[in-house]
């Protein structure tokens, strides 16, 4: 049995849909006091009010722009003065455009490397103090395998930042030790997000036919692992990178997956 988190004050960027939401899901129906982050009000406020309909802690909402020092900086005040400080922050805000390296544009570039790098450095600076106050301040990265582990066609720049992610992950978790911080990372494969439902049953069925367990994640998967990361019983661990897919990392290739089956 872990410890109880009930009462804590977490953020989650980019939580107004998918991944984000299902962290948020996760740490308030453990009892957190959640602030999420995004940029449209109306599905900020939806999901604040879906959330804290479950029971458990309050969510609430602060629109912002992780790649803004300054909203960054608006949104560490805003889970202090409503949530009395921070425990943890899961830096889970990130976009996934498509674009093919040969046609990349630098603006393509920007936009990727702007949210999912700088927009986690400058998430985590914020709340640097406010976690330190805490005396046992958790940072949770929302990584990926695309990048890390695996490649995939016109994500070269998305990769890229998700690698990024780790590499600073590792630095960041010796500089704020003293601090009694440790930043920890998760890697999702894929997983059931709102939009998948749109590209239609055999999508859905050409993607679990490439994870050994058969199905895809869901949001609450990811959002267990953060928890876990979040827990006083996981407070020893620092620097780290959890890959939550299924075992869709494993197999060399199909065939290696149809030898499973006989």
């Amino acid at each position: 049995m872990f410890s109880s988190i009930a009462g804590r004050s977490v953020i989650v960027t980019g939580g107004t849909k998918g991944i984000g939401k299902g962290i948020a899901r996760v740490f308030a129906r453990a009892g957190a006091n959640v602030l999420i982050t995004g940029r449209n009000e109306a599905d900020a406020a939806a999901c604040a009010e879906e959330l804290t309909a479950l029971g458990g802690g309050t969510v609430t909402y602060v629109l912002g722009d992780v790649a803004s020092a300054a909203s960054c900086a608006e949104m560490a005040a805003t889970a202090v003065e409503r949530n009395g400080g921070i425990d943890v922050l899961c830096a889970n805000a990130g976009i996934f455009p498509d674009s093919k390296l040969a046609t990349m544009t630098e603006a393509d570039m920007d936009l990727v490397f702007g949210t999912n790098i700088k927009g986690t450095l400058l998430s985590v600076q914020a709340c640097i103090p406010a976690l330190t106050a805490s005396g046992r301040g958790r940072v949770i990265l929302t990584s990926s395998i695309t990048g890390p582990i695996t490649g995939y066609p016109g994500w070269s720049h998305y990769g890229a930042s998700k690698a990024a992610q780790l590499g600073f992950m590792r630095t960041a978790a010796i500089e704020l030790a003293p601090r009694k911080i440790t930043v920890n990372a998760v890697l999702p494969g894929n997983v059931a997000t709102e939009g998948l439902a749109e590209l239609g049953a055999d999508y859905r069925a050409s993607m679990e036919a490439t994870i050994p367990m058969k199905a895809l994640g869901e949001v609450d998967d990811i959002g267990n692992a953060a928890l876990f990361f979040a827990t006083d019983e996981a407070g020893y661990i620092t620097g780290q990178a959890l890959a939550v897919d299924g075992g869709q990392v494993l197999p060399e290739s199909l065939a290696a997956l149809e030898a499973a089956a006989d």
